[in-house]
This record gives C-alpha cells, structure tokens and sequence, in this order.
C-alpha cells in the first residue's frame, strides 16, 4: 500500500528520485501514464495489469469507454528505477502534469500520483474546503 506525501524535485535530465521506503514495491518494471486532476498516475506491474483487464473489458461501442482507454494507454510508459531510486521522466508527462522543478509523490493505496508542487497545494487547498461535502457523499458509495 503507498500512503503519505514526499515533495521532490526533477533534475536538470528530467529525473526524479523516488523515496526509499517505496523502492522495493517498484523493483520491477513500473508504468507512468497521464492522469486524472493533472497529474501523473504510478503504477506496479501487477496494478497496471489490473487496471489494463477492467480498461479491456469495457465496450467499444461505447465512446466515452474508448476515450478513457485511449487516456489511459496512449500515454502510459515502462520504466524501471536506476541504481539510486530515480527514473527519466519524459517531456510529454512533465507537460501534462506541468512538472517543472519541485514535486510532490503521493501515494494512493495501489498508485502514486506524481503532482507539480503548485498543482498539489491548489488542488489539496481546493479538496480540504469541502472535505465534509465529500465524506457525506462517500455514503452513498458504502464508505
């Protein structure tokens, strides 16, 4: 499970560390992919092959199931962490998620989000205002 907040920068080559105590869930291959709220989506093997199953299953007929996949697999990339935790990451992610310098990593149960440092703080400033508002509706949801 990935849980908590890191705030990291992207080196000059485009790279970025990831924090230690999540480097052996990401041994193996990873996938990044666009994703939703402008930011980058992260994923282990094993949760991207999740994830890719539920994306094949939905119908083609249907055009907003098309262009969710599309989302999801157009921009999605394989990686793997070099010998000191970082990966490349290439412009057109960096330009989805407007990464420039400073970062934020967050772990979201089976993903990591991968936020431009401005992106995250609008978007948690923005989140915890109707906090409440939220947690009414996740009722509805069963949570």
């Amino acid at each position: 499970m990935f849980i908590g907040e890191y705030q990291h920068s992207v080196d000059e080559k485009g790279r970025i560390t990831f924090p230690a105590k999540f480097r052996k869930a990401l041994s193996g291959n990873i996938v990044i992919t666009r994703g939703l709220d402008t930011c980058l989506f992260i994923y282990t093997l094993k949760e991207w092959q999740k994830l890719t199953d539920k994306l094949a299953s939905l119908p083609m007929s249907q055009a907003n199931a098309r262009a969710f996949s599309r989302f999801m697999l157009a921009g999605a990339m394989d990686a793997k962490l070099d010998g000191q935790g970082r990966i490349l990451l290439p412009d057109y992610l960096r330009t989805h998620a407007k990464i420039r310098k400073d970062a934020v990593l967050v772990g979201v149960n089976t993903r990591l989000e991968l936020w431009a440092k401005e992106q995250w703080a609008t978007y948690t400033k923005e989140t915890e205002s109707h906090a409440s508002a939220l947690a009414e509706k996740m009722v509805d949801l069963g949570v």
